[in-house]
């Protein structure tokens, strides 16, 4: 038996739940429960397919549970030995982070709806009450979890390879002197303790702030007695914090910020006595609520105003050091009026996230994932500019495989070239300072006439979007932050240029955001093109976006709110129709949610006609497969790996003339109904079929692939032996210069 068998049989045997732990490739998760945990079938396979009502209940799964279920997916790659040691750390701090905005965003959402009277039952027909104690039993197992992962395997395979996290139970006398000095010089000097009295009402913490609650014995210079205090971590000090070698035999230690200022608790209240000193942290609701009933015409002015209240929402979760005494934990809740669901006890670091240090903090290349040179497409690479090779024909490029620098490149082109005339674009997350950013800005200096949409209000990027709005208006460019009640979600960048006699239109269509940061981490699709309706399209969508207009005529584009729910649609009862004629009928969607009532009953109607359907959802799926009679065809699965899977596809057999879109566009209701998306075809036939095999690769995938089951758990699926395959392994051979 292998050393981590051996562990995991250890954690399996600590944890109170039923969840099976095994090989790698055989993990298998504890099912989230909405029928009884035994229960894989469902009422409604005993029904005539014309008693059945696609509104039963009883035919979706919660969408808060099913988001639960991703983060769980999420935490297993830390148990997967295919990743690299480092990587899996980084998988344990992205679900850390994940949980955090689970909490802040979700979790806050069905609290609020509970406080205000406003519940509202989802498809599922769960009440809000009903799903945050099913949050709560099922969140508290994944969060042991994560931390035995972390204690048990993590750490000891980190230690063998020489990275430790010294406990200031074991430093050496060198260490804690060198400690002791690094307090002395660093954190004393700008930590403020609190002490709770009637003249020291409680702090008013910020959300997700690191801080220590720490019992006190004795009596002070003021005559006051025992009692509490309060001690907030700078914000400015790192958490992680390497010791010099000179301390140490060699290897990369660190030590924890909390383990420093615990250490030197004493040392903050001078003549009292520390009987405990405990770290905990408060998660806030931190979703923004700007009216737009009364932001009158200010958006931004609106928002900055909102994001200064963000960090002091209302409380949802507590997360508190385990040895921390119950008098303690009940008064720390009743202070922010949080129930024992809400409480959390932890056996490590609060807030796992900030482990991410450890990769500036070790240079250890050998223990994470090689690097790769993304590819050019081969004419683009060797083309006279972008102009010029977009002119010939269409451009498809999947990243992180494929390099974004076309993308930008075709923005620093085109803020250089005299010929181009007008630059429109729409942001949603790019960062101030970013190369997308920093092309825009010259060619508004340059005299184009540059017109950017940015969309204020992409959650957590909002302060960052304000910047980037600001430094765009300095440089002269025209700004607009879309339509109020609907948000700018698409991608687009279309640039009008001056050839001849006549003004040629290029786009950029994107299904990511314009990041160069995510595109080396998120699977995405760029459309290069100058199809003459498609530049039409998309400059009737920023007619739309910059001024105010009827709905215009669009030719080719799906455009959301307006088209392309109502198209999927169709294109789905097309399937449905050829199937019950005896066609040939199939349908692949690929995105990261589904959860849109009428598209998921529309995909229902088409399974009951016989089309075969893959769905490849990466993390919320309301969806139920497997049901005799509604959903038997539909196979519904997910992929976690080493990249972010983002693409967003739709394909439609369409009687042996396959319709190809890509999309910025989810299958959710927000997408659909309440953002302004697009849809693109890819009409060149190549294109077409590269796409469709690039979806066969995530349908043929047998190592990272998660298939959900009826009765809403995912199975991990097996290889057999020699017959590994890895959807983002085939992507890097295809399209990375040197994936090996």
């Amino acid at each position: 038996m292998s050393e981590q068998n051996v562990i995991e049989e250890k954690i399996e045997q600590k944890e109170e739940t039923h969840a099976q732990v095994a090989e790698p490739d055989e993990i298998v998760l504890e099912p989230i429960p909405e029928a009884p945990a035994d229960s894989s079938k469902v009422a409604i396979e005993y029904r005539a397919p014309e008693e059945i009502d696609l509104n039963d209940p009883e035919l979706y799964f919660n969408r808060e549970l099913s988001h639960l279920q991703f983060n769980a997916r999420v935490l297993e790659q830390a148990m997967d030995e295919n990743h690299p040691i480092l990587n899996r750390l980084m998988f344990l701090c992205i679900f850390s982070s994940n949980m955090d905005e689970f909490f802040e965003i979700r979790v806050a959402g069905l609290k609020s709806q509970v406080d205000y009277n406003r519940e509202k039952n989802g498809p599922d027909g769960m009440h809000p009450r009903k799903v945050l104690q099913l949050i709560s039993e099922q969140a508290h197992k994944l969060v042991r979890r994560q931390y035995r992962i972390l204690n048990d395997i993590i750490f000891p395979r980190l230690a063998k390879e020489n990275i430790h996290f010294i406990r200031r139970s074991v430093w050496t006398e060198k260490q804690a002197a060198w400690v002791k000095k690094y307090f002395k010089d660093n954190v004393l000097p700008i930590i403020s303790p609190v002490g709770l009295d009637p003249a020291h009402p409680f702090p008013r913490l910020a959300n997700k702030t690191f801080n220590f609650v720490v019992e006190l014995e004795g009596r002070d210079a003021f005559g006051r007695e025992n009692g509490l205090a309060i001690v907030p971590a700078p914000s400015s000090l790192p958490r992680l914090v390497k010791l010099p070698d000179d301390v140490c035999e060699g290897g990369n230690n660190m030590v924890f910020l909390s383990s420093i200022i615990h250490a030197h608790a004493d040392q903050l209240f001078p003549g009292m006595t520390v009987k405990g000193c405990f770290q905990f942290r408060l998660t806030r609701n931190a979703d923004l609520e700007v009216d737009s009933d009364d932001i009158g015409l200010d958006l931004a002015g609106a928002l900055r105003t909102e994001l200064q209240s963000r960090h002091y929402g209302s409380s949802v979760r507590l997360e508190i050091a385990d040895n921390c005494p119950n008098h303690i934990v009940d008064s720390l809740l009743a202070q922010f009026d949080l129930g024992e669901s809400d409480l959390y006890r932890i056996d490590g670091p609060v807030n796992l996230s900030r482990l991410m240090a450890v990769l500036d903090l070790v240079d250890r290349p050998d223990l994470m994932y090689p690097p790769f040179s993304p590819g050019v497409p081969n004419k683009l690479a060797k083309s006279g500019g972008i102009f010029e090779a977009v002119r010939q024909r269409d451009y498809l490029m999947m990243h992180p495989f494929e390099s974004f620098s076309p993308v930008i490149d075709m923005l620093n082109e085109a803020a250089k070239d005299p010929n181009v005339v007008a630059i429109r674009q729409t942001l949603y997350r790019t960062g101030a300072r970013s190369p997308i950013a920093n092309a825009l800005v010259e060619a508004a200096r340059n005299g184009k006439e540059v017109t950017v949409v940015i969309e204020l209000r992409a959650r957590f990027d909002e302060a960052e979007n304000l910047a980037l709005a600001s430094r765009l208006q300095d440089a002269g460019a025209i700004v607009v932050y879309g339509v109020v009640r609907h948000k700018t979600h698409a991608k687009m960048i279309l640039i009008v240029r001056r050839e001849g006699n006549e003004l040629t239109r290029y786009v950029h269509l994107g299904t990511g955001n314009y990041h160069a940061g995510n595109a080396r981490l998120y699977t995405d699709y760029s459309f290069m093109t100058c199809d003459k309706d498609i530049g039409d399209d998309v400059h009737r969508v920023f007619q739309q976006l910059t001024g105010m207009s009827k709905e215009l005529k669009i030719k080719k584009l799906l455009h959301a709110p307006f088209t392309l729910r109502d198209r999927l649609l169709e294109m789905i009862d097309q399937e449905a129709k050829n199937a019950l004629a005896g066609e040939p009928a199939r349908i692949i969607i690929k995105v990261n949610s589904l959860t849109e009532q009428r598209l998921v009953q529309a995909l229902y109607k088409a399974s009951q006609a016989g089309v075969k359907i893959d769905l490849i959802v990466r993390g919320i799926c309301t969806l139920r497969p497997g049901i005799k009679g509604v959903s038997q065809n539909i196979r519904v699965r997910s992929i976690i790996g080493r990249f972010l899977e983002h693409t967003r596809v739709y394909y439609f057999f369409n009687n042996r003339n396959p319709l190809v879109y890509l999309s910025s566009a989810d299958g959710m209701d927000r997408n659909l109904n309440n953002r302004v998306e697009v849809a693109f075809p890819i009409q060149d036939y190549k294109l077409a079929r590269r796409v469709k095999k690039e979806l066969e690769y995530y349908l043929n995938d047998n190592t990272q692939s998660w298939v959900l089951q009826t009765d809403g758990s995912y199975a991990l699926s097996k290889p057999r032996k020699d017959d590994y395959r890895s959807a983002q392994r085939a992507l890097l051979n295809d399209l990375a210069d040197n994936a090996r």
